[in-house]
């Protein structure tokens, strides 16, 4: 899949700099309020080392994690152990690619992390497969935000340093290598250095590319799936309407009910008959261009 990887010198930076529990603009607070009344089962897709995870899991909730990077996994169940928590189903998928055991109620996928797949029919795959893993009913919860593309210089600009609890130093050297306009995305390209007692002991590179929707773009993707009642607001407020590009963007899209997309759809839709795969009517969607 076409999207960013985190290894482990990436992993060890982002335990360092968004550690378990903290909250990104209200975002765990939020998503641990609205999933509370949720009786079935909950997938945090793309949900990294646990830092919304991990909290959901202490508020009780029966959430399953699912993420491309294993190193980011290992440091999810090693962290779930040193809080004495049960270990959660955590699954290494491709999106492109998903094939669960279960259905679900809600999928959440947070901290604008469906941004990191760069190519456009991988991200509609990735979700048209998150469809296809929700009970009817169930509902896909996500946030988004608009990057900076006016600033060319990447977050990491120049060279930055992580001091790691053990008492080695990461140091990141990032530059934009890709900015595309025309199709709504960047790649910066990272490199992660890691030192102890002035020895370099280990160097990782990570392509970062960031693509990029509009409000209305990606209501219509959803829509087009066969999501219906698909609902955006601004900053986790229900009664917020987006105003503004430095906002974050929430959006909420349920999966229909049979009956609910034989009628959108004016027929009933055909079963997928693939092994394996979960079969649900409304499944067969038009590609969207």
């Amino acid at each position: 899949m076409s999207f960013s990887y985190y290894g482990p010198l990436c992993t060890e930076v982002y335990n360092a700099t968004k550690p378990v529990g903290q909250s990104l603009g209200g975002d765990i607070e939020f998503y641990r309020d609205y999933l509370m009344n949720c009786n079935g089962r909950i997938l945090e897709a793309m949900s990294g080392s646990g830092r919304m995870l991990i909290p959901l899991l202490e508020a009780g909730l029966n959430v399953d994690g699912l993420d491309y990077s294993t190193d980011m996994l290992d440091s999810c169940r090693a962290l779930c152990t040193e809080r004495g928590l049960p270990l959660p189903e955590l699954f290494a998928a491709d999106l492109e690619t998903l094939d669960l055991p279960y259905r679900y109620e809600v999928i959440i996928i947070a901290a604008g992390s469906l941004l990191l797949i760069q190519d456009r029919q991988a991200s509609i795959k990735a979700l048209r497969n998150l469809y296809q893993h929700l009970k009817p009913g169930g509902r896909l919860v996500l946030d988004l935000f608009l990057p900076d593309v006016t600033n060319t210089t990447s977050h990491y600009s120049g060279t930055s340093t992580v001091q790691l609890p053990d008492g080695d130093t990461i140091t990141m050297e990032s530059k934009d290598i890709e900015v595309n306009m025309l199709q709504q995305y960047k790649v910066s390209l990272i490199r992660y250095e890691k030192w102890r007692h002035g020895t370099l002991i280990a160097t990782e590179l990570q392509q970062l590319a960031l693509r990029w929707y509009g409000v209305e773009e990606l209501r219509m993707i959803l829509e087009q799936i066969g999501f219906v009642d698909v609902v955006v607001y601004a900053d986790f407020d229900p009664d917020q309407e987006p105003s503004r590009s430095d906002q974050k963007f929430v959006f909420e899209a349920t999966r229909g009910l049979p009956s609910e997309v034989d009628s959108l759809s004016g027929q009933s839709a055909n079963e997928s008959t693939t092994p394996g795969k979960i079969q649900d009517r409304g499944s067969n969607v038009h590609t969207i261009g």
